[in-house]
């Protein structure tokens, strides 16, 4: 059994629908790297997994148990945490003040302040400081140990490296490594591709709502994917 199925989600924004029949299934363990132009569904596929958007039809099933219609904050209490794009920090609440409202998932695990210190050292001298005046890799760290906080079985990243400097984004992927190598299942949105396909097993691009290409990482050319990401078609080629 998939530990994430989704089956023929439709989610709109208004007027605009902005997922059109996404199906996909995640393992246990698996790294998937979600790819894909400014527009094309990413962050709102990401919103309807973890609560935040309600599709308009299909069905979301984790660990066995549709969360279709499920809140947000039961879903983080039953293991589905989400890193928003924009990190969405508490500004005049400390680092360790925005880790600590992740205990609200009353879930138990490997994460406490002292191992997201541990996986994140640079927190450590800026703990007690407002998140607020952090540098931007600095508040990202937070907003990843937040969600581990939660101790999720399915942590969803959206636009990691977004706005960092090539510092703080290097930073960012030496944590989400060890992460990896502890077991988490993450579904990775990002833009940068070679990082993207650096850590994720398994790629799905998707397109104008529509996820258009899926497959191995190893089996997967960088020209595949981007001729997938621009709705490109080459003779002989089916990315598009």
């Amino acid at each position: 059994m998939s530990l994430l199925s989704v089956q023929a989600l439709s989610v709109w924004h208004g007027l605009l629908q902005a997922v059109r029949g996404v199906s996909l299934a995640i393992n246990q363990g698996e790294v998937i790297a979600l790819v894909g132009a400014n527009g094309a569904g990413k962050t709102t596929l990401l919103r309807a997994i973890a609560g935040a958007h309600i599709p308009a039809k299909g069905t979301i099933v984790f660990k066995g148990r549709d969360v279709t219609l499920l809140p947000a904050h039961e879903r983080a209490g039953i293991g589905i945490a989400l890193v928003p794009e924009g990190r969405r920090l508490f500004g005049q609440m400390t680092v360790e003040e925005n880790l600590l409202l992740a205990r609200s998932a009353r879930r138990q695990g490997l994460w406490t302040i002292e191992t997201v210190m541990q996986a994140f050292p640079q927190l450590v001298p800026r703990r007690r400081a407002k998140a607020g005046n952090l540098s931007g890799g600095e508040q990202q760290a937070v907003a990843i140990g937040r969600a581990l906080m939660t101790n999720p079985d399915l942590l969803l990243l959206d636009e990691v490296s977004l706005g960092l400097s090539p510092l703080a984004v290097d930073r960012v992927y030496d944590a989400l490594r060890d992460l990896i190598r502890l077991g988490a299942t993450v579904v990775l949105v990002e833009q940068d591709l070679t990082r993207a396909m650096a850590v994720a097993g398994r790629v799905l691009c998707m397109l104008e709502g529509r996820v258009v290409l899926e497959g191995s990482t190893r089996d997967l050319t960088r020209e595949t994917i981007t001729d997938a990401y621009f709705g490109l078609q080459r003779a002989g080629g089916t990315a598009a």
